[in-house]
């Protein structure tokens, strides 16, 4: 069986941004003719999520304006095309690989509908081989950067000396119901934003960077209620459920100890956390949980400060981290991360 590898993690970030004291204002002003406690209800809420920044495809004036699903779609479709090609591009520089090296691309996104998706565009801008093998994953949320690693790694380790880009495009922003004044509206408001990342793996024996031990996933059952989008006239309505941390909190054992026992390993050999900032209660629910063992996830919390939840991107900004530092040699990795399903996805790293 062939060893991947993890070449290389860009990210790419949309123009707009915003302080979330910036932020505040908009929502006031979105929300001035609700009643007034409901409105500092909401206003708390932004000030108590552990956002302090974020970005956007669009400017945060229009994402609180009242436009159609259409025409959200459309800024969606046109800015997730040049994200998209941007971090592929710039990662592929990275580890000076070729366009045309490529073998297989993953793209990953949610926030939006694209037929052709998001990868038969990435063919045509980086002139990709016309034989690449496409994979889009449209329907994993939160959770799909890490299901696309287990994707790229179930590939590679059966065929050897290829490539593999898995790139993230997610625009929560662009979901934004004006209309919608549930919490599960607000909190989503309150934690997302926009954001691109991109991964290189390869089966080649000459590359370097982190070995995929192995990745698995993890569905907790009668939980597809919990998290998701339902699809109204107006656009992707936000589902989030409050008894998220909760549940994460019950399976927690079953979700990490019987994965690194079956790869020859436990919690207390794994020296790096990479998390998915869901949000700040799930961050803190999940520290909490590893904290008990003595670790932490510093670098979860502070992704999600400098830039919010940017869905299934958002866990790979984490991992950029931990490639851009000088890890010693055997020390483990453990990418986790939770999405629609109800899932947990996870990936196990040696460096």
């Amino acid at each position: 069986m062939n060893k991947v590898r993890i070449a290389a993690v860009g990210k790419e970030l949309p123009k707009y941004c915003r302080e979330t004291s910036d932020i505040i204002p908009l929502v006031e002003a979105w929300l001035g003719h609700q009643d007034q406690r409901f409105m500092r209800k909401v206003v708390k809420i932004f000030e108590g999520a552990a956002v302090d920044k974020r970005y956007s495809i669009m400017s945060p004036e229009d994402v609180f304006s009242a436009t159609s699903f259409e025409e959200k779609n459309n800024v969606y479709s046109r800015e997730i095309k040049k994200l998209g090609s941007t971090v592929l591009r710039n990662t592929l520089l990275k580890c000076n690989w070729t366009p045309e090296s490529l073998d297989y691309i993953i793209t990953v996104s949610c926030t939006g509908f694209m037929i052709p998706s998001l990868d038969a565009y990435l063919i045509n801008d980086l002139n990709l081989r016309q034989d690449i093998v496409r994979l889009p994953v449209t329907e994993m949320g939160c959770a799909a950067g890490v299901s696309g690693l287990i994707y790229a790694n179930n590939f590679l380790k059966s065929n050897p000396d290829k490539r593999i880009a898995l790139v993230a495009v997610e625009s929560p922003t662009a979901t934004f119901q004006h209309t919608d004044y549930s919490m599960a509206n607000m909190v989503s408001a309150a934690i997302f934003g926009d954001g691109a990342a991109c991964v290189l793996l390869s089966s080649e024996e000459s590359i370097d960077g982190p070995r995929v031990i192995g990745g698995d996933m993890y569905h907790f059952p009668d939980t597809t209620q919990m998290m998701g989008f339902d699809l109204t006239n107006h656009g992707l309505k936000m589902i989030l459920d409050v008894g998220v941390p909760d549940t994460i909190a019950a399976h927690f054992p079953e979700i990490v100890h019987p994965f690194l026992k079956k790869y020859g390993t436990t919690i207390e050999d794994i020296a790096h956390l990479i998390f998915h900032p869901g949000g700040k209660k799930i961050v803190q629910t999940v520290e909490a949980l590893f904290g008990d063992y003595g670790k932490n996830i510093d670098d979860t919390r502070d992704v999600l400060r400098r830039y919010g939840n940017m869905s299934s991107a958002t866990v790979l900004y984490v991992l950029e981290r931990f490639m851009d530092r000088e890890l010693k040699s055997g020390e483990k990795g453990l990418l986790l991360s939770f999405g629609p399903g109800f899932s947990a996805q996870r990936l196990l790293l040696e460096w």
